[in-house]
């Protein structure tokens, strides 16, 4: 055990002092504030950048005066007959456009849009959508219906999700936190372990390829040599990863509330794709509904989230650094580690994949309740699961099959590792490290 805190302290050490550590630490948060900054940017800019301005021709003779200009179209009658303003249009600067209104635009729903280059997509929808509105309008007055009951009568739903717990104690569902959080614990869990697992093979890889290995092997045996670079690197990723959580959060803060206008970032977010598909707590925000949004947040349980978070991490990064190690100690560099890295991380990639879908949609139905219970995908399968509820002896389950399974590729992966850490110049295969793992000490 002494040996094995000794192999952790120097791994820790090592890598902490680098300067690529420090580098990393600061750079990847600055890097992800950047991006954020730059897409806000041009977001805003490409808001201003396509303000069209439309020149009305309305033969039809009483949609002219009922279209509304805004911050994307500005409205201007013309007074040249058709001809005179293409010619007019081809000769002037800037985003100008000609809409054309024929007189059978009622019984047609056609009209023209005619500008210099292609038409924006989102300059189309704007002036569709008005003149659906006007002809709406023109409908039901034709038919005799009162416009003003039909606009005064705005029904407005709102579903309170409740759920019924084993002690019979109602409370609030949170399924929009739920699904927000599952997608986010998915991603950070998937990207970390690919990340730091990844770190233990060029660990040993370059261990191995610069002869160290022969020295350090000398005076402690194989498994306390893996055991300790396997927890040291993971201090290592985890120190870095909560430094991100920390400066790229504070970064985030920060900016919002100093540099940036609520009104621009409504703007922004309503942009983005899938902004029409917005959540219950988005819905929410949108409304200003403050009361709603606060007494959800404070009915979750983030800390149990939190706990189990660190657990499954810290027991998913051991059991796939286990199997990297064995990667790692099974090649002499990285272009032939890449042949195991695919089949190593595809039942992580398969249970992020199904995460956006299967398993927020359905968190407590048969596929997503065995992928929480098969230890190569309950990493990221049980911390999407978590946020919707899930009976702590599934929890305990998992994570007792997780260690299992944990110790027991730890061990076969030492094995391996035993060998394949002196083997230079010989490029493994499955049958060579099956040899391997059945040598005798």
């Amino acid at each position: 055990m002494h040996k094995i805190l000794l192999i952790i302290q120097r791994e820790y050490l090592s890598r902490v002092k680098k300067k690529s550590f420090i580098v990393m630490t600061f750079a990847v948060p600055l890097f992800f504030f950047a991006l954020y900054a730059g897409m806000f940017y041009l977001t805003k800019k490409s808001f201003k950048d396509s303000h069209t301005e439309v020149f009305i021709l309305d033969e039809q003779g009483d949609f002219a005066n009922k279209l509304q200009s805004n911050k994307n179209v500005s409205y201007t009658v013309s007074k040249l007959d058709l001809q005179a303003q293409k010619a007019q249009l081809t000769q002037s600067e800037g985003k100008k456009s000609i809409l054309y209104i024929p007189k059978d635009i009622l019984t047609s729903e056609r009209a023209e849009l005619i500008t210099g280059g292609k038409t924006s997509f989102v300059t189309q929808e704007i002036i569709s959508g008005q003149l659906e509105e006007i002809i709406r309008e023109k409908e039901y007055k034709a038919k005799g219906i009162d416009l003003q009951i039909i606009q005064s009568i705005k029904p407005k739903v709102s579903i309170d999700a409740k759920e019924i717990t084993a002690d019979g104690e109602e409370k609030n569902s949170n399924t929009a936190i739920a699904m927000g959080l599952g997608v986010a614990l998915a991603i950070l869990v998937y990207l970390s372990l690919f990340l730091y697992g990844a770190q233990v093979m060029r660990g040993i890889i370059e261990e191995k390829s610069n002869r160290i290995i022969e020295v350090i092997i000398s005076s402690v045996k194989p498994f306390q040599l893996m055991m300790g670079k396997i927890v040291g690197i993971g201090m290592v990723g985890l120190t870095q990863f909560v430094m991100w959580l920390v400066l790229t959060g504070g970064l985030f803060i920060t900016a919002t509330l100093l540099f940036v206008n609520p009104q621009d970032m409504q703007e922004v977010a309503a942009s983005q794709p899938g902004a029409g598909n917005m959540s219950t707590v988005s819905k929410a925000m949108a409304q200003n509904d403050s009361a709603s949004i606060l007494t959800s947040i404070q009915s979750f349980n983030f800390t149990e989230v939190i706990i189990f978070f660190f657990l499954f991490f810290i027991a998913g990064y051991l059991l796939y650094s286990a199997i990297f190690a064995a990667a790692g100690s099974a090649v002499d560099n990285e272009t032939e580690a890449n042949q195991f890295s695919m089949p190593i991380t595809m039942p992580l990639l398969l249970t992020y994949i199904l995460s956006f879908g299967v398993i927020i949609n359905d968190p407590n139905g048969p596929i997503a309740t065995w992928l929480s219970f098969i230890p190569f995908t309950s990493p990221i399968a049980m911390l999407v699961r978590i946020p919707f509820g899930v009976p702590l002896w599934q929890i305990l389950t998992s994570l007792t099959l997780l260690i299992l399974t944990f110790l027991f590729v730890t061990w076969v992966a030492a094995r391996i590792y035993r060998v394949g850490i002196l083997i230079y110049g010989k490029k493994a295969s499955l049958k060579e490290i099956i040899k391997w793992f059945n040598y005798k000490s």
